[in-house]
């Protein structure tokens, strides 16, 4: 049986628990600089997994208020699916338009590294957000410690089951580095602090789709009677799962967590079908992207305590065993009363 808690009346910040390393600069094979440039002179493009996911929608917000507040001419681009390779053909043809910087969101890092190689061959500047570890970039920027991030997902849920019963875990795809990432640390702290929890499936795709993660939840809903809670990953996991839930009229039985915006998420929150969301600001990671990217065009450097001027990127952090890999402190957890403040 589900255990409701009242869950705390104001989102939480967490913060990234690393091992610092003193001051580092970017590492590997950087790309040349530009040499100096005016804001006006600089074409920054940001390309995100698909412009039809709600999340990258409001990334799009903050890449036109970078561009809006520094003069560049920044811009967003991706495709209406997450296919890797249409990905990859949206940077391969900005390589022949020689912008200033690349910015991507992977969806998949792996299938990216050849076109990465070879935008910075030409001089491009490449920044990635949730890929950390991805090959051929300058920077790679996350919003926070993913093991940290789903860890505290796993906290979260197995207090609204009571410590108990069977759960699954969904990514939008098992390629999806950062989302792997999540479920991994959070499956490994079930294991290690919940023994009386079960996760009964390995992860489940749901291609970032809201309508796959209905079909799949009512699956697993109808597969395993006692499921007890899901854990979702993708922007369009959560509310996806949380219409199946919904329909079978099992929002006081069955706890639903994980990544998700609230302006996705509010209806589902608001009777219970959805627990509790975990999220990041995308319009906040697109802005950061793009300043890394300024800085490393004006002949900066990225290193421990840089202040990006991006709220919840104001003092970076390298994450442990990674020259290139930065983390802030953006991840923010809400309940139906506290979502409601978020205007995104």
């Amino acid at each position: 049986m589900k255990q409701k808690q009242t869950l705390r009346a104001a989102a939480i910040l967490v913060g990234a628990s690393l091992a610092l390393t003193g001051c580092t600069s970017m590492g590997g094979a950087a790309s040349e600089p530009k040499g100096a440039q005016s804001a006006k002179d600089m074409v920054m493009v940001t390309v995100v997994k698909a412009q039809t996911i709600p999340w990258f929608q409001r990334m799009a917000v903050g890449v036109k208020s970078f561009a809006d507040r520094t003069g560049i001419d920044a811009r967003q681009e991706g495709a209406d699916d997450v296919s890797p390779e249409k990905q990859v053909q949206i940077v391969q043809d900005l390589i022949a338009q020689k912008p200033t910087a690349i910015t991507v969101v992977p969806n998949s890092p792996e299938a990216l590294g050849t076109v990465l190689k070879q935008a910075r061959d030409q001089g491009i500047i490449v920044v990635s957000h949730e890929a950390s570890g991805i090959k051929n970039v300058d920077i790679d920027i996350e919003a926070f410690d993913n093991a940290s991030y789903g860890s505290e997902i796993m906290d979260n849920l197995a207090k609204c089951m009571g410590g108990k019963g069977e759960y699954v875990q969904f990514v939008g795809g098992l390629t999806a580095k950062t989302h792997m990432e999540w479920v991994g640390a959070a499956f490994d702290n079930q294991t290690k602090n919940f023994p009386g929890m079960t996760r009964v499936e390995t992860p489940i795709e749901s291609t970032d789709d809201q309508g796959t993660a209905y079909e799949r939840a009512k699956e697993v809903l109808a597969k395993y009677p006692n499921i007890a809670g899901f854990e979702g990953s993708a922007g369009n996991d959560v509310p996806g799962i949380a219409r199946a839930v919904q329909e079978a009229g099992l929002q006081d039985k069955v706890c639903v967590m994980g990544t998700s915006i609230p302006s996705v998420a509010n209806q589902y929150l608001a009777d219970g079908s959805i627990d509790k969301i975990f999220f990041w600001d995308p319009a906040l990671a697109g802005e950061a992207q793009l300043a890394i990217a300024q800085i490393l065009a004006d002949g900066g450097t990225i290193k421990e305590g840089t202040d990006l001027g991006v709220k919840g990127y104001n003092s970076l952090k390298k994450l442990d065993g990674f020259d290139n890999v930065f983390v802030g402190a953006a991840s923010v957890a809400a309940d139906a009363k506290t979502a409601a403040k978020y205007d995104f």
